[in-house]
């Protein structure tokens, strides 16, 4: 199950009480203060990993604690700190604050840690508050509570390249032939039920690669909620290309350059950025175009926007490999010969 929104409950660990004590010793005022210091509560930590691709583990564990800090104890003897706790979270996943919507962290890189809840600070024992004036102080901390949050946990998946364009646009099977990726493929609309991602080699020379994401498709409405909603466009926010695929095919009934436009408009009505990524424009199911003015209406939006236009069947293979090395041509550095 593909999960990419949660939201859980954090809370550090609470501080532990500093105590009172006193020691036995001649010639001093009730034999010195000897209260040790409580120790400091655990904090709640993320980590970035590659271990996880989806929030389903924290759907079912929304809430999680750190130990308290031990208190303090006679002769001295501070409290052991609290336990840190560490929540695996994966990378690209975007913390914001549940109450407020304020962003706390993006994990954009394996590895990175942040503390999502601090622990309390221990309380300080009698011993700490002795002066030369105050030798037998009574004085003694209770350790400070934890920080308590309730967080909003978002997935936006890494790729370079987001696949848009209507349902049974030939989004997956372009992915299933550019990639090792397998997703569901049939010919009824929103087969796609959620995000898959597909590593593509361009060059079998050497090993650079770039990632596409085959997003589910959009239709008119889908910002109101229509379909499958507009929910997974998050997933290409953080692409550097878009991909939009056409369907030129007769199977189509809606003409290709009215698609464009919808899908278009539902783009900018989620995120003007998103809509103002760089684009290349790709005719779909070619083998089944009978109709050569339906590829001529697209290919005239193309020119007019000044987006790259490609021809491609998946079916035959038509185009692919072009359309391949026009992708990493953009996304990729080149490549040093020296």
């Amino acid at each position: 199950m593909f999960i990419d929104e949660v939201i859980i409950s954090v809370k550090g660990g609470d501080g532990g009480n500093g105590i009172l004590a006193f020691r036995r010793e001649k010639f001093v005022p009730k034999g010195g203060p000897s209260g040790g210091d409580g120790g400091r509560g655990g904090d709640v930590i993320m980590v970035a990993t590659s271990g996880y691709n989806t929030l389903l583990h924290l759907r079912y564990n929304p809430e999680h604690k750190a130990q308290r800090g031990r208190h303090g104890e006679g002769s001295n003897k501070k409290g052991h700190d609290g336990t840190d706790v560490e929540i695996g979270v994966p990378v690209g996943t975007v913390v914001t604050d549940a109450e407020t919507g304020g962003l706390i962290h993006d994990f954009a890189v394996e590895g990175d840690r942040f503390i999502v809840a601090k622990g309390g600070r221990g309380g300080r024992g009698n011993a700490r508050f002795m002066s030369s004036t105050h030798q037998a102080p009574t004085e003694h901390e209770d350790g400070k509570p934890g920080q308590e949050r309730r967080l909003q946990l978002e997935l936006k998946l890494l790729a370079d390249v987001g696949l848009v364009g209507f349902p049974n646009a030939g989004k997956s099977t372009l992915i299933s032939r550019i990639s090792a990726a397998k997703p569901k493929i049939a010919d009824y609309p929103f087969t796609t039920l959620e995000p898959n991602l597909g590593v593509v080699s361009p060059d079998a020379d050497n090993y650079r690669t770039f990632i596409v994401a085959d997003i589910p498709g959009l239709i008119e409405g889908a910002s109101e909620g229509h379909g499958l909603g507009i929910q997974f466009l998050r997933h290409v926010e953080r692409t550097r290309l878009l991909a939009h695929l056409v369907d030129v095919s007769e199977f189509s009934t809606r003409k290709p350059a009215d698609d464009f436009k919808i899908v278009m408009k539902e783009l900018e009505k989620f995120s003007a950025e998103l809509a103002a990524k760089p684009m290349i424009l790709v005719a779909t199911k070619i083998d089944a175009a009978q109709d050569a003015k339906r590829i001529a209406s697209l290919r005239a939006v193309a020119k007019r926007r000044n987006l790259p236009f490609f021809k491609i069947s998946s079916a035959t293979g038509e185009g692919i490999e072009e359309l391949k090395q026009a992708m990493a041509k953009l996304i990729l550095p080149p490549v040093n010969d020296e």
